[in-house]
C-alpha cells in the first residue's frame, strides 16, 4: 500500500470548528518509457507495477506483439524510468511520435492513435457470450477486489475476465494505465486476451474501445457509461458495450446479441 498512497496533513472544517488531521492521498508520479535507448513517452501513473504498465503501453500501441519481442526490461524507480530493449532494436518512427495525442483519459492519457487507426482496425469476430446474471456476478467480484477506489475515488480499476471469473486485475490513477497494466501482465505471463471480457471502472471512451478491439476482446463492461464515439466505434468494430451496471440493472449499448438476458 505504501507505493499507492501517501499521507498528508490537512485542515478538516465543520460548523464552527477547524482542526488538523492526516489523510491518505493517491500517489501520482511521472513514468518515462525508453524504447531501445529512445525516449518514447512520459505517463502520469500510480508507481506500482510500472513494468507491466510500460510493456502494456507498448503492446497497446502495437510496438511489441508478445513476450518474445522483449530482450530486456530494466527500471529506475527513483528517476521514474523503465527501459525496454527489443530483439529487433526497432526505433519508433517520426510518424508514430507525431501521431501522439493527449486523450480524454485521467492521468494525462497518451496515445499514438489517429483517425486512420480507427478506420483500419479489423472488426472483432468472436462468438463469446455472457449471461446478464454473470455480468452482475463479475461486476460484484470486480468491486470486491478493489483496494482503493472505495476509499479514494481518484483510482480506476480494470480486469480481464472469462465469462465466469476475474483473471487479471489492476488499479491506477489513470483509466488507460489500469488497462495497460492488465495487458502488460498478460504479455509477461502469456495470458491470451482473445475472446475475453474487459471490465473497467471508468467511462468507455473511443481510445479505451480501440485498446480493447486491438486485442480482439469482444465484450467491454463498465459501471460507468460510454461516449458517443465509443458507441459508434463499438458498433463499427463488433464490440459489445455493457454500461451503467448497477444493482441488478445494466444497459447494452451495442451488439446485445452476446448477452443472454435469461441468466
Amino acid at each position: 500500500m505504501e507505493n499507492e498512497l501517501t499521507k498528508v496533513t490537512v485542515s478538516q472544517l465543520t460548523a464552527g470548528e477547524k482542526f488538523k488531521i492526516e489523510v491518505a492521498v493517491a500517489r501520482e508520479q511521472p513514468l518515462t518509457i525508453i524504447l531501445n535507448n529512445k525516449e518514447l513517452v512520459t505517463l502520469l501513473c500510480t508507481p506500482v507495477d510500472v513494468d507491466y504498465l510500460a510493456i502494456g503501453f507498448l503492446f497497446s500501441e502495437g510496438l511489441i506483439k508478445n513476450k518474445a519481442d522483449i530482450k530486456k526490461v530494466s527500471g529506475d524507480d527513483k528517476r521514474g524510468i523503465v527501459r525496454i530493449e527489443t530483439y529487433d532494436n526497432m526505433e519508433p518512427s517520426g510518424d508514430i511520435l507525431f501521431k501522439r495525442i493527449i486523450t480524454s483519459g485521467c492521468g494525462r492519457g497518451a496515445s499514438f492513435y489517429n483517425i486512420a487507426d480507427m478506420q483500419n482496425q479489423v472488426k472483432v469476430e468472436s462468438g463469446t457470450k455472457i449471461s446478464a446474471q454473470n455480468v452482475l456476478v463479475l461486476t460484484h467480484e470486480f468491486s470486491a477486489v478493489q483496494k482503493f477506489i472505495r476509499q479514494l475515488t481518484v483510482f480506476h480499476s480494470a480486469a480481464l475476465c472469462d465469462a465466469r471469473s476475474l483473471l487479471v486485475f489492476n488499479e491506477d490513477v489513470g483509466r488507460h494505465n489500469a488497462v495497460d497494466k492488465i495487458f502488460g501482465e498478460c504479455v509477461i505471463k502469456g495470458i491470451a486476451t482473445n475472446d475475453c471480457i474487459m471490465i473497467t471502472s471508468g467511462r468507455i471512451s473511443s481510445e479505451i474501445l480501440l485498446k480493447v478491439a486491438h486485442r480482439n476482446i469482444p465484450i467491454l463492461i463498465s459501471v460507468s457509461a460510454p461516449t458517443d464515439l465509443g458507441v459508434k466505434l463499438a458498433n463499427d468494430l463488433g464490440v459489445t458495450i455493457i454500461g451503467l451496471v448497477r444493482g441488478k440493472k445494466m444497459i447494452a449499448y451495442t451488439n446485445d446479441w452476446r448477452i443472454d438476458s435469461g441468466g
